[in-house]
């Protein structure tokens, strides 16, 4: 991943509705949310919502799919864990007990047959 495509991914996510919207899509994961659906949850007016959700997914963190005369929003976490790769790549500059802890916190609260609710 480029420095410039993760500076995107990280601005998209340095904004307090932005990130809350990206953690409730997570939260929501695989099935999504309508955009109107999201914007009550979080108590946002639906056009400031659609501000925030196009650039969400110019960003990469955000897909979407028409259903119907829906629109159904996911989180891209294939882009979520190229930034993080891309950031903690050679983290440990060769001492892994420098990265154990990290390691362990991204550890996923789940095995990977469980259903994963964060």
């Amino acid at each position: 991943m480029e420095n410039e495509r993760t500076i995107l991914t990280l601005s998209a996510l340095a904004q307090s509705t932005r990130l809350d919207v990206f953690r409730l899509l997570v939260r929501h994961e695989p099935k999504g949310l309508q955009a109107g659906d999201i914007a009550r949850q979080l108590a946002v007016p639906h056009n400031t919502m659609s501000a925030h959700l196009g650039i969400l997914s110019r960003a990469g963190l955000v897909v979407s799919k028409r259903e119907g005369r829906s629109i159904i929003y996911r989180a891209d976490l294939d882009c979520l864990r190229e930034t993080i790769t891309f950031l903690l790549k050679d983290c440990c500059a060769g001492h892994p007990d420098l990265c154990r802890p990290l390691i362990d916190a991204l550890t996923p609260c789940c095995s990977v047959q469980e259903s994963c609710h964060v």
